[in-house]
């Protein structure tokens, strides 16, 4: 599985993904595409037929009574014309009606109609089966077949009530074009008659009931009429016939006429008392001024009583008193304050103070009496106010009931006469009323098949494919385990070393290897690249063992070490290439080289084994694998092969051990610290990271100076190939490919 598992995909990942499952893409495409290519050549031609209706504005009553309750819900408002045209759409979509139209057009008959097998036939064998249907029934005594029926016909009706108008679009799809428009044109009859008849069974049973209704509202508004007139005659309050300036009806009333007499009375009696209190505490206080200034001071309608006359005296001895104290001021002024004549002045002056004392206490002992008898009065006068006052209550409160009841017997009364004038008109009302259903556009004959719409469904498929394709390639990708991308071995811990590309197919089948004859070729190119960066591996001095292993068998160990081998020998190097794989022997093998060899040499203290060539090639030396051993790791293992090493390393200058796998067997783990280098190969699209991961693992256990990754058999119009060298084609190796096609 890549790393893209953990990180947001990018265009470019997805075209590495495409480009390394090409395969699967464009095979999960194509089989797409030819899947919907059969679909659109075999499938059924099915016809959509189009209509559409309009849904007036109507009454909400049957009989028009919502008149009589609310004058302006004739006009309606837009949430409920909405309602009302999501109502007619769902009646159009009842189970009812398309009962009444299968059933009226026989569809029962029909191609689309009639049972098919499906694969969802097979779940209803793990759902509970009802009981069957009886044979020869009709659609109404066989549930299975009614429900099968009202399932097609629900699939196949499209029901669309079209925003911002009161207009229903009704599609329907057959195979038939004509069963089709009819099935169109008999859905709009249906729900024409259906709304006719909800709406004549709704005004006929409201006027049943209404007319048994009307006979108790006429009892009612009989009985309102006689208790008005009971409590007209119990409240006393008598109309006059007339009507005042705000159109009021005008009465008459004893009990408020006294009342408002009582309320005169109450007033004059309460200002009677005033007076006489003022009176009779300006007399307690024997002001002679303050009483002289009550003469003549009284109400309209009152008197100031028995004191009248004394007051009138009272004020005129005042006024002589005044006269007579100026006229002796001035006689004192002229005769002098001995004069015998202003002696006679001081002795009148004298009696008329005392007549005014005297008068003084005729009038305190007069106003006390008035004073208490206005008080008396005037606890009278409220006494017979507050008993009109009550008597004004009662009728008051009967009058109340009065006014209510009439006024209820008045509505009852107008209710009754109305009512009994819409239950008159209801068999009118009925016809007008029918239906609020106009048909806009009826079912017509398509001119051609709706599906399969071939454009639509291959633009689908395509899109489809492209999506179900990279998805399936995705996934393939995800959980293939196998080296794809350069990153997927550079972020190990060892170096890559570098890739090597694929070999020609001819090259594959013959053996050769492309290092003999071919002067330039992406494959010697790659190898010569190797073994120059092998020979900077230490910085001391060059390599002398060179180790090659693999995780597992068939990575291309063998033939990365063979043509290593003669890379250094084409460049004047002494070279052994050692077949350290005495199980299998797969070097030895190819050359045709398996009578004796490090086998031998290991299992017996003599040298007689000799390296042998390559077939008409001096270099570079090769000493063979030989025979199977009983225990191949123990010779590897053994001071033998350390000794052979030694000798090998002064012998020559380049050693190329070609080892076994390191997963299978235990055999190169004795040989990779004796080593200066080792190169563990990988095949790309064939080596698994898993494996991978361990052999490096074993490596760096082992204690190998130098390790680096070897990426094997890369195609070069690979991604992989791009991503590390960035480019997949040269001229440069023109000369190679007609080489190869040569071989």
């Amino acid at each position: 599985m890549t790393e893209l598992s953990h990180k947001e995909l990018t265009f470019v990942d997805v075209y590495h993904i495409i480009r390394r499952r090409a395969r699967v893409f464009w095979g999960t495409s194509t089989l797409i595409v030819l899947a919907m290519i059969f679909v659109c050549i075999f499938a059924t031609r099915e016809y959509e037929a189009t209509g559409s209706l309009q849904v007036q504005k109507e009454s909400t009553d049957a009989l028009g009574l919502d008149s009589l309750v609310n004058a302006a819900s004739g006009a309606g408002d837009a949430l409920e014309a909405n309602i009302n045209i999501q109502t007619q759409a769902s009646i159009l979509q009842s189970e009812e009606l398309m009962l009444q139209v299968i059933k009226h057009l026989d569809l029962e008959k029909n191609d689309d109609f009639k049972p098919k097998w499906s694969i969802f036939d097979l779940l209803a064998f793990m759902q509970p089966q009802g009981k069957g249907d009886p044979a020869n029934a009709d659609i109404e005594q066989s549930p299975q077949k009614r429900a099968r029926l009202v399932r097609v016909f629900s699939k196949n009706l499209k029901i669309k009530p079209l925003s911002g108008t009161r207009i229903i679009e009704i599609r329907f799809t057959n195979s038939d074009p004509k069963v089709a428009a009819a099935v169109i044109n008999d859905l709009i009859r249906s729900l024409s008659e259906f709304n006719f008849q909800t709406r004549f069974k709704a005004t006929e049973n409201v006027a049943q009931w209404l007319s048994f209704q009307l006979d108790g509202l006429r009892k009612h508004s009989e009985e309102l009429q006689s208790q008005v007139a009971q409590l007209q005659r119990e409240s006393g309050v008598y109309s006059v016939g007339t009507t005042d300036a705000t159109g009021r009806e005008q009465a008459y009333s004893a009990i408020l006429d006294r009342l408002q007499h009582g309320t005169t009375a109450v007033s004059e009696a309460e200002q009677n008392r005033i007076l006489k209190g003022a009176v009779y505490e300006a007399a307690k206080a024997g002001d002679a001024e303050a009483l002289s200034s009550l003469a003549g001071v009284g109400l309209p309608g009152s008197t100031s009583g028995s004191n009248s006359g004394s007051l009138s005296l009272l004020q005129n001895l005042r006024m002589q008193e005044a006269s007579l104290r100026a006229q002796i001021e001035q006689d004192e002024a002229k005769l002098g304050a001995k004069h015998p004549r202003l002696e006679d002045e001081r002795s009148n002056l004298a009696g008329l103070q005392k007549a005014i004392r005297d008068e003084i206490t005729r009038v305190r002992a007069r106003a006390e009496n008035d004073f208490r008898i206005a008080m008396k009065h005037e606890e009278m006068t409220k006494r017979d106010y507050e008993s009109q006052k009550r008597d004004a209550n009662l009728m008051n409160e009967k009058a109340i009931k009065y006014v209510l009841m009439r006024q209820e017997a008045i509505d009852s009364r107008l209710i009754y006469e109305e009512l009994s004038k819409r239950l008159t008109a209801a068999g009118i009302l009925e016809g007008l009323h029918s239906t609020n259903i106009t048909v806009v556009d009826g079912g017509r004959i398509p001119a051609k098949p709706s599906k399969p719409n071939v454009p639509v469904y291959m633009a689908g498929a395509l899109f489809m494919g492209i999506v179900v394709s990279f998805c399936a390639a995705y996934v393939v990708d995800s959980i293939d385990n196998k080296v794809q991308e350069i990153a997927d071995v550079e972020k190990r811990d060892f170096p890559l070393l570098g890739i090597v590309p694929s070999m020609s197919k001819q090259l594959l089948e013959s053996g050769e290897s492309p290092l003999i004859g071919v002067k330039r070729s992406p494959y010697g190119e790659a190898i010569r690249s190797l073994a120059s960066t092998l020979l900077l591996a230490k910085s001391s001095a060059p390599p002398k063992v060179l180790l090659v292993t693999s995780a597992v068998e068939k990575e291309g160990k063998t033939t990365v070490s063979r043509d290593l081998a003669m890379c250094y020998a084409q460049q004047g190097k002494r070279v052994l290439l050692v077949d350290a794989d005495m199980r299998r022997g797969g070097l030895s093998s190819r050359l045709g080289m398996r009578k004796s060899g490090l086998s031998l040499l290991l299992s017996s203290s003599t040298d007689a084994v000799q390296p042998g060539t390559l077939p008409g090639l001096p270099n570079p030396h090769i000493i063979p694998a030989g025979a199977v051993p009983p225990y191949p790791a123990e010779l590897l293992n053994s001071e033998r092969m350390r000794d052979m090493l030694q000798q090998w390393r002064a012998a020559y200058d380049i050693v190329v051990l070609d080892t076994p796998p390191l997963l299978p067997v235990v055999d190169t783990r004795a040989l990779i610290p004796a080593s200066d280098v080792t190169i563990q190969v990988a095949r790309h699209r064939y080596s698994s990271r898993t494996s991978m991961d361990r052999a490096s693992g074993i490596i760096a256990d082992s204690g190998a100076p130098i390790v680096g990754l070897l990426l094997n058999d890369v195609n070069i119009r690979s991604t992989a190939y791009y991503g590390y060298y960035g480019y997949n084609k040269s001229s440069y190796y023109a000369e190679e490919e007609t080489a190869d096609a040569n071989v």
